[in-house]
């Protein structure tokens, strides 16, 4: 597992500096949001491949399938969102304190920082794969967990979407659907995911002891580079977002407040 370990952490890199010599050359280093999810397939695919002969073929499968499809679909999704647009605002912001070359900088800052949290957070997919018991009710609670999470945030994405290219919908809050329970049902689904793959590596006590790897992807995704920057400044862009906050939760699912 050890060469494995080192073997995925060389596959996000190589993921990311693809992703770099695109972003480099076009300037325009939005391009690392398409390679997250890609970033994550590749370690699952790779793990896959290293782990025959150790791990039980049904959950190294099921584990592969799952980040994969997690993964695909994400990157799809921010590729078709992103196609015609100019620079993510975050990283115009974070790359206005280089001192020296943006490019060198984003290398640093956003594509191998994403590596390492990458590989980081999937050490549960890693390790459920080196699991060499049989399938247990751990892996029903997680793939259940899964398909939870993978719901809200393909829905909540494809419910955005559909609002967004509205024009009568521009300055406008979106709180019907999944928005009307969460102010980020994509972020909650993605938080879902990681615990749901988490679970599935529960079935051996080495798995047990990533649990630090969903925590860090929840962190992020509520309480850092997720809900945080997106809500920042909404509500000069969007005069209702002040009374949609008030009455609806910021991410776990919760009918929303009376007015």
């Amino acid at each position: 597992m050890v060469t494995n370990f080192w073997v995925t952490a060389l596959a996000a890199v190589a993921v990311v500096l693809i992703a770099f010599a695109v972003g480099a050359s076009r300037q325009l280093h939005r391009v690392i949001d398409i390679a997250w999810g890609l970033g994550f397939s590749a370690i699952a695919v790779t793990t896959f491949v290293l782990s025959s002969g150790h791990g039980h073929p049904w959950q190294r499968g099921i584990v592969t399938l799952l980040t994969v499809i997690w993964g695909v679909r994400l990157s799809a999704h921010i590729y078709l969102r992103s196609r015609g647009h100019g620079e993510d605002p975050r990283y115009e912001q974070l790359l206005s304190k280089a001192k020296g070359s943006r490019n060198a900088y984003a290398l640093r800052m956003v594509y191998l920082l994403q590596a390492a949290i990458m590989w980081f957070v999937s050490l549960p997919v890693q390790v459920a794969q080196y699991d060499p018991g049989r399938p247990s009710w751990w892996l029903a609670a997680g793939v259940a967990v899964w398909a939870a999470g993978f719901f809200f945030e393909a829905v909540g994405d494809y419910q955005l979407a559909r609002f967004s290219r509205d024009p009568a919908n521009k300055r406008k809050v979106l709180d019907t659907g999944l928005w009307r329970f969460t102010r980020h049902p994509n972020y909650f689904g993605d938080a879902c995911v990681w615990w749901g793959l988490y679970l599935i590596a529960c079935g051996s006590w080495a798995g047990a002891a990533t649990i630090l790897s969903p925590l860090v992807m929840t962190y992020f995704l509520a309480g850092k580079t997720g809900k945080p920057l997106l809500e920042k400044g909404m509500e000069e862009r969007r005069p209702g977002y002040a009374d949609y906050i008030r009455r609806t939760s910021g991410f776990i699912p919760w009918p929303p407040r009376k007015a």
